[in-house]
């Protein structure tokens, strides 16, 4: 290809692992590269000098940086870290619960009903997580806003767990999961979410 001033130019995608270098025209990135291994896009500028093509520049380009977006995620360490500092809350306060994990989409990552927690609480404590994550709130906003008179709002779909005790977990402004609890007064149910998330700096 030619710059604009006619001399000819190189363009190609660095992938991260540096294997390869993508030619500009065969990347995709004229209609919005998507390519999650492309770290950067050097420009090669040929010039004339001695009757024969020399490379005379070469630089990162930030435009590559726009069509990529990164986010944290909850790994296994996380969620088992979680888990431990909220059944350690609801053990110092004796109270029997159930806690649930969920990833951002709502998936749920880990389920843990302590002795002495009724069965109920296994349905509804992965409901609440499952609100908070793709609400991305605290489901107790949901629940403010039925008791606030709104009734529409039951029917929301995919929205079970419109009771308090969900917690979103949020890292660098993302919403990266959700812990909910079900057993006690709501409050605690939230008290015990709340300290199992603090586990990980959230």
């Amino acid at each position: 290809m030619q710059r604009a001033d006619g001399r000819d130019c190189e363009a190609f995608i660095v992938r991260t692992d540096r294997s390869a270098r993508i030619p500009l025209e065969n990347s995709g990135f004229g209609e919005g590269t998507r390519d999650s291994t492309a770290i950067k896009l050097c420009v090669m500028v040929w010039g004339r000098k001695n009757d024969g093509l020399r490379p005379m520049r070469c630089y990162d380009n930030p435009l590559l940086e726009k069509f990529m977006k990164n986010k944290p995620t909850l790994e296994s360490a996380d969620v088992k870290r979680i888990l431990a500092a909220a059944e350690a809350e609801a053990l110092k306060n004796q109270w029997a619960v159930t806690i649930a994990i969920v990833d951002d989409g709502g998936h749920l990552l880990a389920l843990h009903r302590l002795d002495g927690a009724a069965a109920i609480s296994a349905h509804i404590a992965p409901a609440k997580a499952n609100t908070a994550a793709l609400g991305r709130r605290e489901s107790k906003v949901y629940e403010d806003v039925i008791n606030q008179g709104r009734m529409s709002f039951l029917s929301a779909p995919s929205l079970a767990g419109m009771l308090e005790g969900g917690v979103p977990i949020l890292q660098d402004g993302h919403c990266i999961g959700a812990v909910g609890v079900s057993g006690v007064k709501s409050s605690e149910d939230a008290q015990i979410a709340r300290a199992g998330i603090a586990a990980i700096g959230a």
